[in-house]
C-alpha cells in the first residue's frame, strides 16, 4: 500500500541531492523496528508513544511507502520496512563507531593508577620517568592511599595492591620479604635480635590497627619467634616512606620491605645486620579495571610494571 501525494525523488536526480529524512526519525524507526513496538521504542528513547507514532508516520510520508503493518496489538515490518531497517541499522552503527573514534582521537590520553604510599614513593616514582619518557603524550595520575579503591566507581585503570599471596588478584609483580634495616652507623650496635631491645623502633600506624604499633613488623617477629619484643623507644609514622627516611638518618630500625628498599641497600644507605629477610606471605599484584580494556595506554602501563619488576629481580 502506497501513501498518496507523498513527495518522491526523481530517478534521474543525482544521489547527492536526494533529501534524507531527519536523523531523529531514523532513530525512532530503528528502535521501533528492533522492538516491533512503538511503546517499547518510546520508553527506550524517553519519548511518548504518540510522539514515536507521529515520527514513523512522517518517515513513511517522506518515503512514500508504509514501513509497518499495524495489526491487532502487533507491528510487522513490510518489505520496504525490512530494507530500511537493514540500511538504518548499518548507518547508525557506522556513525556510532566514527563518533567514538573521533572522540578517542581528541580526548586526552590518561592512565589512572592507585597503590600504597610506600610502593608509590619507594618503587614506582623512581622508575616512572622511564614510562613517561617513552609515552610523552600520556598523563599518568597516581593515587597513593591505604584505602582500597573501587576501580570502576573511582575511574581508576590500574591498581597495585599489597595482598596476602593466597588472595592476590591479577598478575603478581613480586612477593615481599621483610628484614630489619638501619643505617650503617647504627648497625654496629645490632649484632643479634636481642640487641633490638636497646634501639628505637620505627613503625607505621595503620588506621585499622591503632592498638598494634608493630603490625608492620609482625611477619618477621613471627618467623624469628620474638612475639614479646620490646624496644627502648618507638617512633610512629603515618607513611612508610617517612619511617624509611628516619632509618636512613640513623634514628632507629625499620622493618624493610623487599624489594621496595633494595636500591637503598645497594647504595649502602641501609643495611641488614641481622641477615636475610623472611617471607611475609604477601605480594604486590597488578589489577586492571574493566574500563582499562579500552585504554591501550593503561594496558601498556600494566605491562611496563611487570617488565620493570622482572628487570629489578634480575638485577
Amino acid at each position: 500500500m502506497r501513501i498518496e501525494n507523498a513527495k518522491k525523488a526523481s530517478p534521474a536526480q543525482p544521489q547527492s541531492t536526494v533529501d534524507l529524512p531527519p536523523l531523529e526519525l531514523m532513530r525512532s524507526f530503528e528502535a521501533a523496528a528492533r522492538r516491533l513496538s512503538f511503546t517499547l521504542a518510546a520508553t527506550e528513547l524517553h519519548l511518548t508513544q504518540s510522539a514515536v507514532s507521529r515520527q514513523i508516520q512522517q518517515l513513511e510520508a517522506s518515503l512514500g511507502v508504509l514501513l509497518f503493518e499495524r495489526r491487532h496489538r502487533a507491528l510487522v515490518l513490510t518489505e520496504a520496512g525490512g530494507v530500511m531497517q537493514r540500511a538504518v541499522t548499518d548507518s547508525l552503527e557506522r556513525l556510532r563507531d566514527a563518533t567514538a573514534r573521533v572522540r578517542a582521537g581528541s580526548a586526552p590520553r590518561q592512565v589512572a593508577i592507585t597503590t600504597t604510599p610506600g610502593f608509590a614513593s619507594l618503587w614506582l616514582i623512581p622508575r616512572l620517568a622511564r614510562f613517561t619518557g617513552s609515552h610523552p603524550q600520556v598523563d599518568v595520575r597516581v593515587s597513593a592511599t591505604l584505602e582500597v579503591l573501587d576501580l570502576e566507581r573511582s575511574r581508576v585503570d590500574v591498581a597495585v595492591r599489597l595482598m596476602p599471596v593466597s588472595r592476590g588478584k591479577g598478575p603478581a609483580l613480586f612477593e615481599e620479604s621483610v628484614v630489619p634495616l638501619c643505617s650503617p652507623a647504627l648497625a654496629k650496635s645490632l649484632r643479634k635480635p636481642a640487641d633490638l631491645a636497646n634501639l628505637t623502633l620505627l613503625t607505621v600506624e595503620y588506621p585499622d590497627h591503632s592498638e598494634a604499633p608493630t603490625i608492620d613488623w609482625e611477619p618477621w617477629l613471627k618467623v624469628m619467634g620474638l612475639h614479646d619484643l620490646r624496644m627502648k623507644s618507638t617512633l610512629r609514622f603515618t607513611q612508610y616512606a617517612d619511617a624509611v627516611g628516619a632509618a636512613v638518618a640513623g634514628q632507629g630500625v625499620v622493618i624493610g620491605r623487599l624489594p621496595l628498599l633494595r636500591e637503598l641497600m645497594r647504595e649502602g644507605r641501609l643495611v641488614a645486620p641481622l641477615g636475610e629477610g623472611a617471607a611475609s606471605q604477601r605480594g604486590y599484584f597488578v589489577e586492571t579495571s574493566r574500563r582499562a580494556a579500552g585504554n591501550r595506554d593503561a594496558l601498556e602501563f600494566a605491562q611496563w610494571l611487570r617488565e620493570e619488576a622482572e628487570a629489578a629481580q634480575r638485577a
